[in-house]
C-alpha cells in the first residue's frame, strides 16, 4: 500500500541504524523473547511499521530523553522528524496528507515510541487523536486547511474537555458558546490541557444552545489565553497549561460536526486515545521488565545474583505474563474499534484500564528490584514510574472505565 512504501521510504531517509554506544547511553536492550511472543500474529506491514518505530524511538529518543525530562524541554524538532515518518496523523485519510493506518497499527507504532520516552508519546497520541477528529467530523474546507500541517506536525494541536470544576464529569463542562451570526462567542475555562501555549489549534469542547460543540480555536484568537505551565510529577518534556476564554469570536465553519454533536465527537476521541494511551503503558512497562531482567542477573546479594532467588523469578514471570495479557487485550480492542463494532467502546476501556493498570504496577515492581538504586536519577525506571502514573488518570479515569464497562454490561 502506497502508505506503507512511504513510511519505508521514510525509514531510509532518516533513520539509521542503532550504535552500540547510542544503546548503552539510553539502556535500550534487544527485542525480547516476550516481545516476539506477542508479536507472533503481526502482518509483515506491522512488523515493518514496528522495525522504523523502534530505530527512531532508540536513536533520536532514547538517548535524549532523560535530559528532556530533566530540563523540561518538549522536543519539537523530534517530533517533527517523527512525522516525516508518517507518525503525525496515522489514523487520517492518505488524501489529506495522513498515513491511513489502522486503530493497530498505531498500537504497536506508539509501544515502541514509548519504551523511549512515554511523555514524548504521550503527546504524539493526543495529537493523533485531534488529527483523526478532524478528518473523521470535519469537512473538506477543515481537512484541506489543516490535516497537512497537521500531519508534517508544522502545526500542533491539542484536545481540550476538562475543566477546573468538571474532570470526571465532563458532561457538566461550563464552557459556553453563545451563537452571534456566523460566530461562537467562547467564554470559560480548560485544565490540564497537554501541549498547553504551544500547539497552534485546539480542540475545545463548549456548550452552546443545542448542545455541546467541538470547535477549532486557534493559537492567537483575541481573548485567548495561557496559564502557567504545570510542574508536574512526570510528563515533563510536555507542557500541560490552563486555557482562559474571554469573548472569544469563533467562526462556525470552525466546528466539527453539527451543534450538539460534540460530547460524541469528543467521546469517540476518546475511544482511540484510551487505546494509545494504554499502548504507551505497555512500551514503558515492557522497557522497565526487560532493563530488570537484565539487573537482577548482574546484582548479587547472599552471595548470588538475584536471578536465582525464586521470589524475583516469579515477581518477573507474574510481570511479563500480565503485560503479555494486557497486549493482546489491547489490540484486540484495536480491532475491534477498526471494525465499527458494538463493543468497541467497552473494549477500550477494558483495554485502557488493564494496560495502564499493569503498565504502572510493572514499572513500580522494576523500581523495587533495583532497590535503591532504582529511586535514583542514574538509572531510567523512576522517569517511567512517574511517566506512567498519569496514564491511570487521563483519558478517563481507570475508575471511570470501569463505570463504562458495568454501564455496558448492566443495560
Amino acid at each position: 500500500p502506497p502508505c506503507v512504501m512511504a513510511l519505508r521510504a521514510a525509514a531510509l531517509r532518516h533513520v539509521r541504524p542503532i550504535g552500540a554506544a547510542a544503546a548503552r547511553s539510553s539502556g535500550v536492550r534487544s527485542f525480547s523473547l516476550l516481545a516476539q511472543l506477542s508479536d507472533a500474529d503481526l502482518t509483515e506491514d506491522q512488523r515493518e511499521f514496528q522495525s522504523l518505530a523502534r530505530s527512531f524511538a532508540q536513536n533520536e529518543m532514547a538517548p535524549y530523553a532523560a535530559e528532556w525530562d530533566r530540563t523540561s524541554h518538549f522536543p519539537v524538532p523530534t517530533i517533527k522528524a517523527a512525522a516525516e515518518l508518517g507518525f503525525g496523523a496515522l489514523f487520517a485519510r492518505e488524501e489529506f496528507g495522513g498515513t491511513g493506518l489502522k486503530r493497530v497499527d498505531g498500537a504497536v507504532i506508539f509501544e515502541e515510541l514509548s519504551a523511549a520516552c512515554p511523555s514524548t508519546t504521550a503527546y504524539l497520541t493526543i495529537h493523533n487523536m485531534c488529527a483523526w477528529m478532524v478528518d473523521t467530523f470535519g469537512d473538506d474546507h477543515l481537512r484541506e486547511k489543516w490535516l497537512p500541517q497537521m500531519a508534517s506536525m508544522d502545526k500542533l494541536a491539542s484536545y481540550c474537555l476538562t475543566e477546573p470544576g468538571s474532570g470526571s464529569d465532563a458532561a457538566a463542562m461550563s464552557t459556553k458558546a453563545v451563537r452571534d451570526g456566523d460566530h461562537y462567542i467562547v467564554d470559560g475555562s480548560k485544565a490540564f490541557i497537554s501541549g498547553g501555549a504551544v500547539s497552534d489549534v485546539y480542540l475545545v469542547m463548549c456548550r452552546a444552545e443545542d448542545g455541546v460543540v467541538c470547535l477549532m480555536i486557534e493559537d492567537g484568537t483575541p481573548g485567548f489565553s495561557f496559564g502557567n505551565n504545570e510542574d508536574k510529577m512526570g510528563w515533563k518534556c510536555q507542557p500541560t497549561c490552563s486555557l482562559t476564554f474571554e469573548g472569544v469570536r469563533v467562526p462556525v465553519s470552525n466546528r466539527l460536526g453539527g451543534e450538539g454533536d460534540g460530547f460524541k465527537i469528543a467521546m469517540m476521541g476518546l475511544d482511540g486515545g484510551r487505546l494509545s494511551i494504554g499502548a504507551c503503558s505497555l512500551g514503558g512497562a515492557r522497557q522497565c521488565l526487560e532493563i530488570a531482567t537484565d539487573y537482577v542477573k548482574e546484582r548479587e546479594q547472599f552471595g548470588k545474583p538475584l536471578s536465582h532467588l525464586q521470589s524475583v523469578q516469579f515477581k518477573l514471570a507474574d510481570m511479563a505474563t500480565e503485560l503479555h495479557a494486557s497486549r493482546l487485550l489491547l489490540r484486540h480492542a484495536a480491532s475491534l474499534l477498526d471494525a465499527k463494532s458494538p463493543a468497541a467502546t467497552m473494549a477500550c476501556s477494558m483495554a485502557k484500564r488493564k494496560a495502564t493498570d499493569v503498565g504502572f504496577n510493572v514499572c513500580n515492581e522494576a523500581l523495587q528490584l533495583h532497590g535503591g538504586y532504582g529511586y535514583l536519577n542514574d538509572y531510567p525506571i523512576e522517569r517511567f514510574v512517574r511517566d506512567l502514573r498519569v496514564h491511570q488518570i487521563l483519558e478517563g479515569t481507570n475508575e471511570i472505565q470501569r463505570h463504562i464497562v458495568a454501564r455496558t454490561l448492566l443495560a
